[in-house]
């Protein structure tokens, strides 16, 4: 069975760096077909796909996001990581990681964590 868990500090201050780790068991995150993404939800609004990180530890990231926004992985710890930066309070959201499965599509979620951005 594969379990996604995510972790993270619950609140961050405007202008700093969000850190949010992934952890993975039941799957290895080096698996050539499969990808590990991350996800957000703002309050009253829909899913928000963030970027992705593949087997190979090559990151993709939703042009949007792409200046302030990195993703690496710890393939020690079966774990990916998303930095997003110079946050505002518009960042706030339900953060979630998810696989992409060799179905392309995503097939299993972690709980998901809250973000608040406020000072």
């Amino acid at each position: 069975q594969v379990q996604l868990q995510e972790s993270g500090p619950g609140l961050v201050k405007p202008s700093q760096t969000l850190s949010l780790t992934c952890s993975v068991s039941g799957a290895s995150i080096t698996t050539n077909t499969d990808y590990w993404a991350w996800i957000r939800q703002p309050p009253g609004k829909g899913l928000e796909w963030m970027g992705t990180i593949d087997a190979r530890g090559s990151a993709y990231y939703n042009p949007s996001l792409v200046s302030r926004t990195s993703i690496s992985r710890d393939t020690s710890k079966n774990q990916f990581t998303l930095q997003l930066r110079s946050v505002t309070p518009e960042d706030t959201a339900v953060y979630y990681c998810a696989r992409e499965g060799i179905s392309t599509t995503y097939d299993y979620w972690g709980q998901g964590t809250q973000a608040t951005v406020s000072s």
